[in-house]
């Protein structure tokens, strides 16, 4: 068949515009109730469910809040799902609602959530429209009193009147699985409930040990912590251990110095 000139161009622009459609996604986020999402194309199923292999309370490992830095995705300040322009707050601190929480599972399970962690339906977490990802949050079943420690790291639930979801073992554990839904309290956890675990400051990975030990003789005269090479795959120039206080403090002035791109990193 002899392709014309006209239906070449037409055949482009057609792919075009395609292909601009398929970029034009607004936000990573998941809607258990309505599957016509941003980013629904990625998921295999059409319809949330629990998992085959179904757990019990005594089963689910219960978390520890700790202080840790906000992620580096999941935090604009506002975003769209389905029309609909949400602000993300931009400090969880004093926060308390009640309302409907609901879950998700099978279909989420395995893929990445709105700050980029990969969603474990087996793991107590939780997502937010609004909080900062990540925030530690109590979540209280209101009709039974049970009470829970949960990890936002997610955006959701966009059906009204829900103020949070939970992760399949979280509503396990809430015991509100079968029922679907619950009337909750949310919290969120500030100060002493948090647990403070050390961090480093990261300023690069070499694969050279050479290019750590110039960095590292430049960062020792700008703190007075220790500057220590870590070597595993990479030579890894790092400061500290230090309490996450003041590794936020050293974070911004190794930044004012252009001394690298700092990172936190939890101290094992």
């Amino acid at each position: 068949m002899t392709l014309t000139r006209p239906f070449i161009q037409w055949f482009c622009l057609s792919s075009t515009l395609l292909w601009l459609a398929a970029c034009s996604s607004q936000y990573v986020a998941h809607d258990t109730q309505t599957p016509q999402v941003a980013n629904a194309g990625r998921y295999s199923m059409d319809q949330d469910r629990a998992p085959t292999r179904t757990l019990t309370a005594d089963q689910i490992r219960e978390v520890s809040p700790r202080m840790e830095p906000l992620s580096r995705h999941g935090n604009p300040s506002s975003y769209t799902v389905n029309g609909q322009q949400y602000q993300v707050m931009a400090s969880a601190a004093g926060y308390r609602e009640e309302g409907l929480a609901s879950w998700y599972g099978a279909k989420f399970h395995g893929h990445t959530t709105s700050n980029g962690e990969v969603f474990d339906m087996y793991e107590i977490s939780a997502a937010h429209k609004s909080l900062p990802l990540p925030t530690w949050v109590r979540v209280t079943n209101l009709e039974n009193g049970i009470s829970i420690v949960a990890r936002v790291n997610d955006r959701g639930p966009f059906h009204p009147g829900r103020i949070i979801d939970m992760s399949y073992a979280a509503a396990v554990k809430l015991d509100f699985v079968h029922k679907g839904t619950a009337r909750v309290r949310v919290e969120t956890l500030q100060g002493a409930e948090l647990d403070q675990p050390a961090y480093f400051v990261q300023l690069g990975a070499f694969s050279q040990r050479q290019g750590a030990e110039t960095l590292q003789q430049r960062v020792s005269n700008e703190v007075s912590e220790r500057v220590q090479i870590d070597q595993g795959d990479f030579y890894r120039v790092r400061v500290g251990p230090v309490r996450y206080e003041r590794a936020l403090e050293l974070q911004q002035h190794l930044t004012d110095q252009e001394l690298g791109k700092p990172m936190l990193v939890i101290a094992n």
